[in-house]
């Protein structure tokens, strides 16, 4: 296999790599990162360096920056801290939260429903979310890297629609968990969304919008994608399937918890989904310094930092419109 670039319909070149050029790559990431805290290291696979280096198409400079600004990230916000009971007043009414089902490709499925919003409070929500994209990744299967969502748009309406916390969720998604989006299914959404999603659909990544698929229930085209991703029998009804049991807040709490029994074991080094070959060290915050790598050909408007900043006014937001940035830069899901 030779390395080279492919062309894309949409963003002209992307590169290919064989494995060796690739794990030369990570080899740079990982000498430009330095040593980390037992934690971080743990994280910092070389499948997690990876997924940041294809949501920088490879740039190795560009991939070590985001990656710092993630782990900076998760030593202040400590994601797999997160714990059901500190966050089950926003699962109560179901808007998003981890299927018993996975698709035909062994992915975990996180079923969103924007209308059921039930908070107020942008850190809650953000917090939640955190949660449930945490739950998923456990929830993975080994050979798995990414997840399904599913959105549905029954009883949406405008007043669902906020571009402050649009804001905050997708630089959360976009910057923390880059390449996690397998697919993302727009199950029957309102006319007045799809104008709505040709104004923010500039400001992804043409590998990510490409990944948005618009389905409704009347369309046979749509019928054959839930067909070729899903186990029907399995699915619930609401998206086309023949699973009538739906969202109940006590099992699925239930669920959750036994979740959160298994998320130490996770986070060892014997776990094969977080097996990181670098050696530990206890540092400070400030040791990661975000500083030290230049990335002379980014754009000087390019967003990084992935501390989400929820000091911003409250209000209701849709967890489904987590695929939107707009603050002008443009990552990879």
């Amino acid at each position: 296999m030779s390395s080279g670039s492919k062309k894309s319909p949409s963003n002209g070149f992307e590169k290919t790599l064989t494995s060796e050029e690739e794990q030369t790559k990570i080899k740079e990431v990982r000498r430009l990162t330095g040593q980390l805290p037992d934690k971080l290291s743990i994280y910092c696979s070389d499948a997690c360096i990876a997924r940041h280096l294809r949501a920088r198409n490879w740039h190795v400079k560009k991939a070590t920056k985001m990656l710092k600004e993630s782990l900076k990230w998760r030593l202040e916000y400590k994601p797999e801290e997160i714990r059901w009971e500190d966050i089950a007043n926003e699962a109560e009414t179901g808007k998003v939260y981890r299927s018993t089902s996975i698709d035909k490709h062994g992915r975990t499925v996180l079923v969103m429903r924007p209308s059921r919003q039930n908070s107020k409070s942008i850190k809650g929500q953000i917090k939640y979310l955190v949660y449930c994209m945490e739950n998923a990744i456990l929830n993975l299967a080994p050979d798995q890297e990414q997840m399904v969502w599913l959105i549905d748009f029954e009883g949406f309406n405008l007043s669902h629609i906020s571009v402050k916390v649009t804001r905050e969720t997708a630089h959360v998604l976009q910057d923390c968990y880059p390449e996690r989006l397998g697919v993302a299914i727009l199950y029957n959404p309102p006319k007045f969304f799809e104008p709505f999603w040709k104004v923010v659909k500039p400001f992804l990544e043409p590998k990510t919008a490409n990944k948005v698929k618009f389905v409704y229930s009347d369309d046979l085209n749509s019928k054959k994608i839930m067909e070729d991703l899903f186990d029907m029998e399995h699915l619930e009804f609401a998206f086309g399937g023949n699973d009538s049991m739906g969202f109940d807040i006590n099992k699925y709490a239930e669920r959750m918890r036994e979740d959160d029994k298994k998320i130490p074991a996770f986070w060892t080094r014997e776990h094969p989904a977080l097996t990181a070959p670098q050696p530990s060290l206890p540092c400070a915050l400030d040791s990661i310094n975000l500083n030290s790598v230049s990335v002379s050909d980014a754009s000087d408007d390019e967003k990084t930092d992935c501390s989400p900043s929820l000091q911003v006014e409250s209000e209701a937001v849709s967890p489904g419109e987590n695929m939107v940035a707009t603050n002008g830069s443009k990552h990879a899901i």
